[in-house]
């Protein structure tokens, strides 16, 4: 995590503030309004027919001898209403109205009136539409900005009155209300032949609305947000958003110049749904929604559910459908074989957007499987690549939560890349940050005027570290936002797998609180009951639905039963979080801290590099070189390791050589591979021109990445590398305290007992002849590798010949052999 600089859009506690629709950013003003200052915008049709000339450019036309009309203006006087329907002159071609059926008055309430004017009505398809009404059907429209509204319907034309405001009005002598009609909409110059939107049916099903209301939607993303779809045999874009406490939410995007007024929403009971469906607005459309507060302010908000958004500073959301047709049928069959504790796992970190600045997706598509492949890590880590707005955050203040990030391209852009991955035999992790958000004002803070994805008591939603906003994971429909989003990444991206960032910060209510600025459980005590609660119903929920898919938490504390099963209870009486693995912060920080001090002092921290062998099997771990741990002055991974260049690379390859055989699965940091000197930065990335060929030192980087290599193929052809990971069987002593010496020897030990010996020398002197007690079974050793190799930029001290043990008792084994160590490397060996 990093921390971020409050962003200058935080909202600011006051009351005179504007509302939301006056500070639009400049890809939100239309276009055409700029060329008519002053003039309101004309609604431009998403699809709808033009039959006859250009749309003005923005604007209202006025009526001769009058001034133009705008929502919200004062009530006609008398003797101002317009000329009733009929008096005007038909259109050529169009027929007369048969006899009988001219429209009649059939005009909205004045209280619905000014209730759609001010975006607050919770029905509008009540009032607006067809409806029957005494002597035939009535029609209402509310089209601002519009000189004329005519309904076509089974053969029959009408003009509706023109009620005033944008209102429109007419009575049909009709039996029933028609399956279908349209409506022509005039406008200066043009006419737009288009659909009614507040002719349909409600788009949501009563099963989705019951299943959000009990925050059970498995799928959430199938219901909320912007759905492209054919509703009632018409083609156009379901609108959904959850805001209960929302007097009113209209929809605004480029298909209305971002004026919602005459797009207002229907509310759908006490689910705190609204929805609508608007005809012939398709695929790429920009969108948001405009919220009218508890309070009667409003403000423009980014969908919650958006799975496509404009690419930052840029916020609004896109309509959008995917097309990626997948082609990892076989990998993703097989995933699910083998448990990921009892298989080999090793983890690239990626920052996607500085691995290679400026590649899309698609361009990294063509080279990232590629590397990764040929370095033989099994899986790849991609840092948040859901939408976040401030670039330096690395994507961990996340605002669109169902959007891969626009700044490199599409989410078919995105799927193509993990597809490509999965192709290569890579799987795909990626962190996923349901810890807390940002307070941009257009995101989730405050969604509907009061706090809704956030608590309630400032004290549990304000996050000291960072800024932000922590999640309420007592509200059940917060709690399904969340859940169904771990689903959504694993199933439409076919995602391997999600490290949950912070984890700690959400299971402590006193996490980095001084006492009086938090609020004990109902126990008393400092656990989160709802964090953990959400905790174990997403691993479960993802599990259940993802074979094959594995959940890793970044867990800082002692929390027991992180890996445990959810339906087993610990020791403190909680189930277990149902993680899959979890980070083990303890061995790194120990670790990296011992390799820091010079040889001649590390006899003195020699137990930093054997304590976590004494809870290696309390969770099933990973360890973690992360980004975390070169970045801020700490220092890039070789760059920790003290004296002269020569002796940085030794010690960063025994290191390494040490981390792959210690029980755990592994992860590095992009960079860390090939010993790069400075610490990472996201403007720039890894250093790559140390690897040029021209450059001088390009053999001692290239050396450091041979070796990361063939760690990664020999831990895969070795199961006793990762078979027992998480067993205790797996893994026995030779000598963990030879701290004088600074050497540490162990065995790991297959399914099948085939045993592997790590020797590893954390010091500069050459030890010949060293005495090693090994199991008398074994009838010679074979060096499979060695971090001193010359290929790698070491000495090139080796043990090159077969070594036998001899009936020579020591570290309390019958048998023994004599090594040679190389200065600060790491050897293995295995039987011959």
């Amino acid at each position: 995590m990093t921390p971020r600089p409050r962003s200058e859009d935080t909202p600011k506690k006051n009351s005179a503030k504007k509302p939301a629709a006056e500070k639009r950013t400049p890809a939100e003003r239309p276009t055409a309004g700029r060329k008519a200052a002053g003039k309101a915008p004309a609604e431009r049709p998403a699809g709808g027919r033009e039959t006859a000339g250009p749309v003005p450019a923005g604007s209202r036309p006025e009526k001769p001898g009058s001034r133009p009309e705008k929502p919200g203006s004062r009530p006609e006087e008398p003797g101002s209403r317009p000329e009733e329907p009929g008096s005007r002159p038909e259109e050529p071609g169009s027929g007369p109205v048969p006899a009988g059926s001219g429209a009649v008055h059939a005009a909205a309430g004045p209280a619905d009136r000014q209730r759609l004017l001010d975006g607050t009505h919770h029905d509008p398809h009540g009032v607006l539409g067809a409806h029957p009404v005494p002597g035939g059907v009535g029609f209402r429209a509310f089209r601002p900005y519009a000189l004329g509204v005519t309904v076509v319907t089974d053969g029959l034309r009408a003009e509706l009155r023109d009620d005033g405001d944008g209102f429109f009005s007419g009575m049909l002598p009709l039996r029933a209300v028609p399956d279908s009609y349209r409506l022509l909409v005039a406008y200066e110059g043009t006419v737009l032949e288009t659909e009614d939107a507040y002719r349909f049916l409600p788009a949501l099903g009563e099963l989705d609305l019951h299943l959000i209301g009990e925050g059970r939607h498995e799928e959430l993303w199938r219901a909320l947000g912007a759905e492209p779809m054919e509703h009632q045999g018409v083609a156009g874009t379901r609108f959904t958003v959850w805001a209960p406490n929302a007097r009113g939410v209209r929809v605004a995007g480029g298909f209305n110049f971002w004026d919602g007024t005459g797009h207002p929403m229907r509310s759908l009971g006490s689910s705190g749904v609204w929805e609508l469906f608007v005809p012939a607005v398709g695929e790429g459309e920009l969108y948001k929604f405009d919220i009218t507060r508890p309070d009667g302010s409003r403000t423009l908000r980014a969908d919650p559910m958006a799975r496509r958004t404009e690419a930052p500073p840029a916020t609004s959301s896109i309509v959008h459908a995917s097309h990626h047709e997948w082609r990892d049928a076989e990998w993703m069959a097989k995933r699910a074989e083998r448990p990921v504790h009892e298989a080999p796992f090793s983890v690239y970190e990626v920052h996607l957007p500085s691995w290679r600045p400026g590649l899309t997706y698609r361009q990294l598509a063509d080279q990232l499987p590629a590397y990764v492949a040929d370095l033989g890590f099994t899986h790849v880590e991609l840092m948040p690549v859901a939408e976040h707005p401030f670039g330096g955050s690395w994507g961990y203040q996340v605002t669109g939560f169902y959007a891969p990030t626009a700044r490199l391209g599409t989410p078919d852009d995105f799927k193509h890349l993990v597809d490509s991955l999965h192709r290569a035999g890579v799987g795909v992790l990626m962190d996923w940050v349901p810890a807390h958000f940002p307070r941009d004002e257009w995101a989730l803070a405050e969604f509907d005027g009061r706090p809704l994805y956030e608590h309630a008591d400032p004290r549990r939603a304000d996050h000291p570290d960072w800024g932000t906003l922590e999640f309420d994971y007592g509200r059940r429909e917060v709690r399904n936002f969340l859940v169904a989003n771990a689903t959504y990444w694993c199933e439409e991206f076919h995602i391997d797998g999600l490290r949950v960032d912070a984890v700690a910060s959400m299971l402590y209510l006193d996490y980095s609180r001084e006492p009086g600025q938090w609020v004990p459980n109902e126990h008393g005590g400092r656990e989160n009951l709802d964090a953990v609660a959400f905790l174990q119903e997403m691993n479960a929920t993802v599990y259940r639905r993802n074979p094959g898919v594995v959940t890793v938490a970044e867990e800082s504390t002692a929390w027991d039963g992180v890996t445990r099963a959810t339906h087993h209870s610990g020791p403190g009486g909680f189930g277990g979080l149902g993680f899959g693995l979890k980070w083990n912060m303890g061995w790194m920080h120990d670790s990296l801290d011992y390799v820091s001090h010079d040889p001649v002092h590390r006899k003195y921290h020699h137990d930093e590099m054997t304590f976590s062998m004494v809870y290696a099997y309390s969770e099933n771990y990973v360890l973690p070189i992360s980004h975390d741990e070169v970045v801020h002055g700490k220092r890039s991974l070789v760059s920790k390791m003290p004296g002269d260049w020569w002796r940085r690379r030794a010690d960063l390859r025994a290191y390494l050589a040490f981390m792959w055989a210690h029980p755990g699965k592994q992860l590095l940091f992009m960079g860390q591979e090939f010993a790069q000197g400075a610490e990472w930065s996201e403007a720039h990335g890894p250093d790559w021109w140390l690897l040029d060929p021209s450059y001088g030192a390009e053999a001692d980087h290239r050396g450091v990445r041979d070796l990361v290599r063939d760690l990664n193929a020999v831990y895969r052809d070795e199961p006793a590398l990762w078979e027992r990971d998480t067993d205790p069987s797996g893994f026995a002593w030779i000598t963990g305290d030879s701290a004088d010496d600074n050497v540490f020897a162990f065995l790991r030990h297959a399914a099948d007992g085939t045993p592997l010996l790590a020797v590893s020398h954390f010091s500069p002197a050459v030890r010949h002849d060293y005495r090693l007690g090994v199991p008398d079974d074994v009838p010679a050793w074979h060096e499979i590798l060695n971090t001193d190799t010359a290929r790698y930029g070491g000495g090139d001290v080796t043990n090159p010949d077969p070594v036998k043990p001899e009936p020579t008792p020591w570290h309390g084994r019958a048998a023994s052999i004599r090594l040679t160590l190389p200065p600060l490397a790491t050897v293995w060996l295995r039987p011959a």
